[in-house]
């Protein structure tokens, strides 16, 4: 009975210790597998079922600067709303695995159809799941699945696809603090088009490494857009009230 007791405490120890240390700043990046950096990469993703999380946002393209306050609500795999104010409302948007839909008040429009909206503002194409693993600082791509080159520079692993898609070549950098991302890029060789999606800064918060902010550029032949994301607070597995409703008498947008 001793000995089980003694085990238990052993364990609960460890237990603790591994939770304290999720993220250790004078981490080295030794000399090992892409595959189990990969897995450990994995390892790190959400373990919660919902996020209700508020931004402060400034958004930028050159044409238009804007700050907003942005609150951002997901349950994983299922669904991303999101409500942009200043003041008043500016934007709602409700994003699923087969559609988006968004509407804006201020300019009377809305719009019902699938990522190409998505794909307009970032500059690239992406599916819901990669959407939502950008939020999170996790890779686009599923780093086991896909064999991956890898090699340490600045104290970080900079990993890529061993084999490029014609169509895509992807890029990512993970910290050995928390094997989260750093930063991770994704260039459009047919449209000649650029996204970087760079995460400064991560907080340990209910056991869960979450980024506290996101940048994201696009980059294309003509166009430029800068998103700033910096997290001002995060609830999980809390329950979610999502409201959305297109008013009557908005223009469609057509893309």
């Amino acid at each position: 009975m001793r000995t089980v007791f003694v085990l238990f405490l052993i364990l609960l120890v460890s237990g603790c210790k591994v939770k304290k240390n999720m993220i250790d700043n004078s981490a080295i990046a030794n000399e090992t597998s892409a595959r189990k950096v990969a897995r450990k990469h994995l390892a790190t993703y959400l373990d919660k079922k919902t996020v209700d999380s508020k931004f402060k946002v400034n958004f930028n393209n050159g044409k238009t600067r804007q700050g907003l306050s942005v609150t951002m609500r997901m349950e994983k795999d299922n669904f991303i709303w999101l409500k942009g104010s200043k003041l008043i409302t500016v934007f709602k948007a409700k994003i699923t695995p087969n559609s988006v839909e968004y509407y804006s008040p201020v300019a009377k429009n809305y719009f019902i159809g699938d990522f190409k909206m998505i794909e307009n503002l970032l500059g690239v194409s992406v599916n819901f799941e990669q959407l939502q693993n950008l939020f999170l600082g996790q890779a686009i791509q599923n780093l086991k699945e896909v064999k991956q080159d890898m090699k340490i520079e600045n104290n970080r692993y900079l990993m890529s696809p061993r084999v490029q898609s014609e169509l895509f070549h992807l890029f990512f950098t993970l910290n050995p603090s928390h094997f989260k991302l750093d930063n991770q890029f994704v260039i459009d060789t047919k449209n000649n088009t650029r996204m970087d999606v760079v995460y400064p800064s991560y907080q340990l918060m209910q056991d869960e490494i979450y980024p506290t902010k996101i940048i994201l550029k696009s980059k294309g032949k003509k166009n430029y857009t800068e998103i700033d994301f910096t997290l001002r607070s995060v609830e999980f597995n809390q329950p979610l009230q999502v409201p959305f409703r297109i008013p009557g008498g908005y223009k469609q947008l057509i893309l």
